[in-house]
């Protein structure tokens, strides 16, 4: 199936990619597709800000659409940054000023109370308006600082509980790796990204038998 990304975060577009791909199916940017819109999040939860992300950009490909509204939710800040992860620290999408803020949030804050989880929703739309929402969740950690560089966002201070294994299982984090120090295999295998894009992919087939009549 032909769909459109909707996200102009390069990181998070590479992800989506990879993992759709993955399932079979051929990714558009919305680079690509020439949408230059960005719409505004004002939604109160994950699970809104998808929709309407999803909403507009398929409103302007006119194809099947996937968006994902993503974030940290931090126990020792009653759940912060969440829905305002990607503009933490007043600007959106500045990810070295996100980090330095949640860094120095944390700072008199007990290891006990550092424990985190990254929340992933996905909102998979198509042109007649029918969408299916799904949610998927990685526990872990925020550390005090920035260890590795393959990702992005805050993933260079969250250690997740668990990592991928090549065979394709899970195992706890021994290493205590953060999300950027992770192969892509291992951190698909267990991201919150990965996880909801496994519960689509599940729900699909399904979906479309009836969204599509």
């Amino acid at each position: 199936m032909l769909i459109c990304a909707a996200t102009n975060n390069a990181g998070k577009l590479k992800e989506l990619r990879r993992i759709l791909e993955k399932q079979g199916h051929t990714v558009k940017s919305q680079k690509e597709l020439n949408i230059a819109i960005e719409p505004e999040e004002t939604g109160t939860t994950f699970e809104e800000n998808a929709k309407i992300k999803a909403q507009a950009i398929c409103a302007a490909s006119g194809i099947a659409t996937v968006a994902d509204d993503s974030g940290l939710a931090v126990d020792g800040l009653d759940g912060a940054p969440g829905v305002y992860s990607a503009r933490y620290c007043g600007v959106h999408g500045d990810d070295e000023a996100n980090n330095d803020k949640l860094i120095a949030d944390l700072e008199q804050v007990e290891e006990s109370k550092r424990t985190a989880k990254f929340v992933s929703a996905v909102c998979f739309m198509l042109p007649n308006g029918k969408s299916i929402t799904v949610l998927g969740e990685c526990p872990g950690k925020v550390i005090r600082q920035r260890k590795g560089t393959n990702g992005f966002g805050y993933d260079p201070l969250f250690v997740p509980d668990f990592v991928g294994c090549e065979d394709g299982s899970i195992k706890a984090n021994t290493q205590q790796l953060t999300y950027a120090q992770l192969e892509d295999w291992q951190k698909d295998a267990i991201s919150h990204r990965g996880r909801a894009m496994e519960k689509l992919d599940r729900a699909l087939s399904d979906f479309l038998q009836t969204a599509e009549k």
